[in-house]
């Protein structure tokens, strides 16, 4: 599998990264640690977990469960180190984590030392910022987005006193490297102007929601992120199930995560199933399946290092690794941008 750098990191990491935010709900622990080990066969070598997870649904009692998952399998294997492993440290409003407290020089080393006990090792290899303080316009919130309230000096004071904890953890050789989660352009061009002022850490990865149905890093944010050599890890590459085709005519298989949150987060809209229906007939007339070549289209994105997926079973694990063999065309890249174009931001 095809592997690449991470932000102006050592790390090389594969085009596919497992994501692991249903183990301990809709997966078990059995089938995840069948997971790790198909996924690491097929060539994947990156995962992606949070303190928070699992979800479908977030829950008080099982948080931190996915990352227990996981490190049960790391005691189990003693194979650790065959994985890059990546994490976040929930924000404010998250309310199962401290109470819903913000990201804080305060909060940072308990909330390592969690994951590390939970995760059973003694080094996470990207510790990531799950939520900003000042809020997001992910998850839909971008139909309302609002920053006029900001404070600018309590954000830029709040960047450097969290650089300074994420610092002194690296110094410790307890985290190696650090990222965002659910970031703008300009809140990433801060962590990196700050970072660089007090000659502390670099974010070197983003963590947003990136589909063929969901192209808002295409512009402002995908120009800072060549320029600045932080890497895209998307989330949702293939829209939350909808570009897999399973919810196409209606139908809404037993298990699945709309039959959990039957509205997606928001996503569930007419204009989302008539987008799927446009990009099923772009991989008809290509010869191709729609969730690879959608998984495909996002791995190669110039800005992307490694794009996340998720599989309820190892059976749909499988079937999606092989997305690291199909190759886009020209023709192809430019059907779907001029699919893009007639079914914009459809949720």
């Amino acid at each position: 599998m095809k592997q690449n750098r991470l932000g102006k990191t050592d790390l090389m990491v594969s085009e596919l990264c497992l994501g692991t935010m249903t183990f301990g709900t809709q997966t078990s622990e059995a089938d995840a640690h069948h997971q790790m080990e198909t996924a690491l066969d097929g060539g994947i070598n990156v995962l992606d977990a949070a303190e928070m997870y699992p979800v479908n649904p977030i829950s008080k009692e099982t948080m931190g469960r996915t990352e227990e998952i996981l490190g049960n399998w790391f005691a189990k294997t003693g194979r650790r180190n065959d994985w890059i492993v990546a994490t976040k440290h929930s924000g404010a409003g998250m309310k199962h984590a401290r109470d819903g407290a913000p990201i804080s020089s305060d909060t940072i080393p308990s909330a390592v030392e969690g994951s590390l006990k939970r995760l059973k090792t003694d080094h996470i290899d990207l510790y990531q910022l799950h939520w900003p303080n000042r809020g997001s316009y992910m998850f839909r919130q971008n139909w309302t987005f609002d920053p006029s309230s900001q404070d600018r000096a309590a954000t830029l004071q709040n960047m450097a006193d969290v650089l300074g904890a994420l610092g002194r953890e690296i110094e410790k050789g307890r985290i190696r490297h650090i990222g965002l989660s659910n970031e703008s352009a300009w809140g990433t061009t801060m962590w990196l102007r700050v970072a660089e002022a007090m000659a502390g850490p670099r974010m070197e990865s983003i963590q947003n929601e990136y589909s063929l149905m969901c192209r808002m890093a295409d512009t402002d944010l995908a120009e800072m992120m060549v320029n600045e050599q932080v890497s895209l890890l998307p989330f949702s590459p293939l829209a939350t199930g909808f570009l897999t085709g399973k919810y196409r005519d209606g139908a809404i298989p037993e298990g699945s995560r709309m039959a959990i949150n039957t509205d997606l987060g928001g996503r569930k809209t007419d204009r989302a199933f008539d987008a799927v229906e446009a990009y099923a007939s772009v991989a008809k007339e290509a010869g191709l399946d729609l969730p690879l070549m959608a998984l495909a289209w996002s791995a190669r994105r110039p800005f992307v290092a490694s794009s996340i997926f998720g599989a309820t079973t190892t059976e749909q694990l499988r079937y999606l690794l092989k997305a690291a063999d199909v190759a886009l065309n020209d023709d192809v890249i430019s059907a779907l941008d001029e699919t893009h174009k007639q079914h914009p931001m459809p949720f």
